[in-house]
């Protein structure tokens, strides 16, 4: 284990925040182990487990996946920057969290073959997808993410595999009958884990009926707001 002691289960739930910048560091074959068995204790529709991890590090067909997801995610980010405008407005300013943000997602995709360990989860599938699909797999990954932060690793996941789908199903073997959910990217964080901002908990969480003030809820003292999120 990397970390002398785990930190708190809730901790770890308030100070997770998606990592996208990592150092040149392996994860050790003990830590992986630690943080893949800990996704597999999520739990799923029916208790199923229709989840499947694909680890892919620096094997030879790893390699090509990682290769075909990294161009992939340089073209999707081109295009959305571009979209989003990110170099207008507070993104001139290289201070603001639209500059920021920019910038660690251009650092995030132009250093993506160099994530230590990349991990595509997958879903097997015994009926069409459905709109809960995601309740049978989705769940696993924040386990993953969770068991990651606890042993001093970081990591982000994403969807932007879509485009790069049909070049690595042949390639990874993936039968018709097994989707592809989400790609997992994960490291040691160059930077560091820390309190998430989020929108008010009284904004979020609604009382007896749809909007209906929930005067019991309340943010721990010290808590940091972001104004990003739904409108109220």
């Amino acid at each position: 284990m990397t970390a002398d002691l785990p930190i708190p289960l809730l901790e770890g739930l308030a100070t997770t925040r998606a990592i996208r910048r990592f150092r040149d560091e392996p994860i050790p074959d003990t830590d992986l182990n630690q943080i893949l068995w800990h996704a597999t204790r999520a739990p799923s529709g029916s208790n199923r487990q229709p989840f499947r991890f694909i680890v892919l590090r620096d094997g030879p067909v790893a390699i090509d996946a990682r290769r075909v997801l990294g161009q992939t995610f340089r073209a999707m980010w081109a295009d959305k920057r571009a979209a989003d405008a990110y170099g207008t407005g507070s993104g001139t300013d290289a201070t603001s969290p639209k500059a920021r943000m920019a910038e660690t997602m251009q650092h995030f995709v132009d250093h993506f073959e160099a994530t230590p360990v990349v991990v595509l989860a997958c879903i097997k599938r015994d009926r069409d997808p459905g709109p809960t699909e995601g309740a049978s797999i989705y769940p696993a990954c924040q386990n993953l993410l969770l068991a990651a932060r606890a042993l001093g690793y970081g990591g982000v996941m994403t969807t932007w595999h879509a485009l790069a789908e049909p070049a690595l199903r042949p390639l990874l073997g993936l039968p018709d009958t097994v989707g592809i959910s989400a790609i997992l990217a994960l490291g040691r964080p160059a930077g560091h884990h820390g309190p998430v901002r989020r929108r008010p908990i009284g904004e979020l969480v609604y009382d007896d009926r749809w909007e209906g003030p929930a005067t019991w809820a309340h943010d721990p003292e010290g808590t940091r707001h972001t104004a990003a999120g739904p409108r109220r």
